[in-house]
């Protein structure tokens, strides 16, 4: 498999602290990868490297073999979309108008037509599209959460007219939502992966995780404590390790749900 995403000596301090150290990683193109880690293990951080949010004190990230502080801010947006934890926004914007924002610039050849098709496209696929007018400042932290999966979704698209191997980061994207979102939203994540997307996501539901992940990355202390498929990563040994619990061999049986996505 080729390697979309690469991480060399990848460390960030601030005020004196580390909070990622010395981190190597590649990413398979069309793979999902899920970063786990206990609260302040660093996960958050890592995502904000890898997508170019910061800039590390040490070490580098490269897409496509290049350099993220390399690429430019217009193709960099064409090559990937990230979905952070949280997206407060200050102006009184439909669902419609937060989800095109994903579009806005993007694209090579796309009328305003196209855009609004993508736009709509994007609603129905996050399940939103009966909040299109809505203002987006009076929806639930749920149906914020689900129009910024449609902002994404709608960038790949727009994107994908230029830039063919794309990259989809999503912080915590199911920590708002109810069980049929959470399914439907990793569900959608895993079908993008069998068209050839490459999505990186932080869960804090193990199982959730063993059931959809190709690859898990288990962060610890702002270190990588492992790294690996499911069954080699998730282990009592090491989950006791790293989360501070004791589980019993069979603790972490595939989610029956997750099953029926992969």
């Amino acid at each position: 498999m080729t390697i979309i995403l690469e991480a060399r000596g990848l460390s960030y301090r601030r005020s004196g602290r580390a909070l990622i150290e010395d981190i190597d990683l590649t990413i398979q193109e069309g793979s999902l990868t899920v970063v786990l880690g206990p609260n302040g293990a660093g996960k958050s951080t890592l995502m904000r490297l890898l997508c170019g949010e910061l800039a590390p004190t040490a070490g580098t990230v490269l897409l496509n073999g290049v350099p993220l502080r390399n690429i430019p801010a217009w193709l960099l947006a064409h090559k990937r979309a990230v979905m952070p934890q949280a997206s407060d926004l200050a102006f009184p914007f439909t669902a419609t108008e937060v989800t095109g924002l994903g579009v806005e610039g993007l694209g090579r050849g796309l009328s305003r037509a196209d855009r609004q098709r993508l736009v709509f496209e994007s609603l129905e696929q996050a399940d939103v599209a009966h909040l299109a007018r809505r203002n987006y400042q009076t929806l639930s932290g749920g149906e914020r959460q689900r129009v910024q999966f449609a902002r994404v979704l709608a960038q790949l698209k727009a994107g994908s007219t230029v830039e063919k191997r794309q990259l989809l980061l999503l912080d915590e994207p199911i920590a708002s939502l109810d069980l049929k979102h959470q399914l439907a939203v990793l569900a959608t994540a895993r079908e993008l992966v069998r068209k050839g997307l490459t999505v990186i996501a932080v869960l804090h539901d193990l199982q959730l995780a063993a059931g959809i992940a190709d690859d898990i990355v288990l962060l610890q202390d702002g270190h990588l404590a492992a790294r690996g498929t499911p069954d080699t990563v998730l282990t009592p040994t090491r989950l006791a390790e790293v989360f501070g619990v004791i589980l019993k061999e069979d603790a972490l049986p595939p989610h029956p749900w997750a099953l029926a996505m992969a």
